[in-house]
């Protein structure tokens, strides 16, 4: 029993093999480890510089192509990104077509009081009718388009007052379409001039109701009136710290110039005025760093400021206090973009601090004059409209907005939320008492006389008559002219 018990712990502890059993096994073992680690290692075929374990990228590298052509100048980009075109050769020159005139002005925009007919030559032997002057309804000039003279479009042109989405290159050439505000803004600036009044307005509205287009009207009239107009075309170059800047010395709260800027301003000023500025010479005595000769006309004073950067603003100053002498012109100045100039700028100060938008010295100048702080001593007007298009919120500039809104329209008055903590009292403080005019959509009146002159320029090429002004009016949100122009005219089926 006892040897039985071993046996059967030997057998599985270590089995037994039998000899023959073992000489089967090495038959069948026909590999030898020592043939196995003297061979030679066969590398993997593995893109060289990847790690093991790294997929290999899908993309396909290309060589880097050779630079053939002359890179773009400096500056060469954005001239023809912001490049108008104001005039297309291929359009059809609408017959009739008034001019914006002095006398069209002077009477609130009325037009000529002979009937706009054909210039025909009389037949042999027919006596010619005499023809009826035109009534003060068939004078009124709302709901139609006039024309632009060649000198305001090239002062229009040299303040930048024309937009690259305005669609000046679909017609023949520049015009506008007059609305009813179109009127009381005439009015109120010839008002004005005659009074030596500041007239103060800020133009608010949805995205493309026409706020540049009525700064543009402004800006047309003050060149047809001959007053010296000076605009900022794009209130957010001022303040998105593309420029250079220095602190003022002397100035507390510190106020911060832009001298690249200022300078072009000044250039921008003496172009689009010259035939003003050239005849009013410089009459007081002024400390500046740069050499003015005597008997200096205020556009060559333009030019000097704009070749020295640093003396820009000193220079501006001076023209400033010229243009304000007593008999001088009527001045109308106009801001784009009002609602970049409601908060802090991108600019810092020496402790990286950002600076406040009203601290910069030409927006500083131009808030000054829209709040009514300082008074123009030849009267003329102060104008600014706002941006509905990536523009900041300002719930400062809203709130005060809509505040004097209510109070023209003599309503409740909103007043803050008290649970609100970002209002800007400085912002407040300059809207505060500044007349407002909150643009809409046109009246279908307006929309069809706009939609008879594009079909008179060849543009439209569909019947205008009520239900095709009514469908546009409709689609376009209530006669948002942006829209009517986008669909009428750009979405073509």
């Amino acid at each position: 029993m006892a040897s039985q018990s071993l046996n059967c712990w030997r057998c599985l502890l270590k089995p037994n093999i039998s000899p023959s059993s073992a000489v089967q096994l090495s038959y069948l073992r026909s590999f030898s480890t020592t043939s196995i680690r003297g061979a030679t290692v066969v590398k993997s075929k593995q893109h060289p510089g990847r790690e093991k374990g790294l997929k290999a990228s899908p993309r396909i590298k290309n060589k880097p192509k050779e630079k053939t052509g002359k890179p773009p100048a400096p500056g060469e980009r954005k001239a023809v990104r912001k490049r108008i075109v104001l005039s297309n050769t291929n359009a059809i020159e609408v017959v009739g077509m008034e001019d914006l005139t002095k006398e069209m002005i002077d009477s609130g925009l009325k037009g000529s009081k002979k009937p706009m007919v054909h210039e025909e030559q009389p037949l042999e032997g027919v006596a010619e009718v005499p023809v009826p002057e035109r009534t003060e309804e068939e004078r009124r000039m709302v709901g139609k388009v006039v024309g632009l003279q060649g000198e305001t479009v090239d002062g229009l042109r040299a303040v930048e007052a024309f937009k690259t989405t305005q669609g000046w290159g679909l017609f023949r050439r520049p015009g506008f379409l007059l609305r009813e505000e179109s009127v009381k803004l005439a009015k109120d600036m010839v008002a004005a001039a005659k009074g030596k009044e500041s007239m103060r307005l800020v133009f608010d509205g949805p995205k493309q109701t026409g706020k540049s287009m009525m700064l543009l009207q402004s800006m047309a009239n003050a060149f047809v009136k001959g007053w010296v107009v000076i605009n900022i075309p794009e209130a957010q170059e001022v303040c998105n710290a593309v420029n250079d800047y220095a602190a003022i010395p002397g100035t507390t709260p510190t106020l911060w110039a832009q001298p690249t800027y200022t300078a072009n301003w000044l250039n921008q000023i003496g172009k689009a005025n010259a035939k003003i500025l050239s005849k009013i010479q410089i009459k007081g005595k002024y400390n500046l760093p740069i050499v003015i000769p005597p008997k200096t006309d205020l556009a060559r004073l333009c030019e000097l400021g704009n070749r020295d950067p640093d003396a820009a603003w000193q220079v501006f100053q001076v023209l400033w206090s010229e243009l304000n002498q007593e008999g001088g012109r009527p001045i109308l100045l106009t801001m784009d973009g009002l609602n970049y100039t409601m908060r802090e700028s991108e600019y810092r100060d020496q402790e990286n601090k950002k600076i406040h938008s009203h601290d910069l010295a030409i927006l500083q100048f131009f808030l000054d004059h829209l709040s009514g702080n300082k008074k123009l001593v030849n009267g003329g007007a102060i104008i600014a409209a706002t941006s509905r298009s990536h523009s900041p919120i300002s719930i400062s500039m809203e709130l005060a907005l809509k505040q004097q809104l209510e109070k023209q329209a003599a309503q409740e008055v909103t007043q803050r939320d008290p649970f609100e903590r970002k209002y800007d009292e400085r912002v407040e403080k300059a809207l505060s008492n500044v007349p407002a005019v909150k643009l809409g959509g046109l009246s279908k009146a307006e929309a069809r006389g706009l939609m008879e002159y594009w079909a008179q320029s060849g543009v439209l090429r569909q019947r205008v008559d009520d239900q095709t002004v009514a469908e546009k009016w409709a689609l376009a949100g209530n006669g948002i002219i942006g829209e009517i122009q986008r669909g009428a005219l750009r979405m073509r089926i």
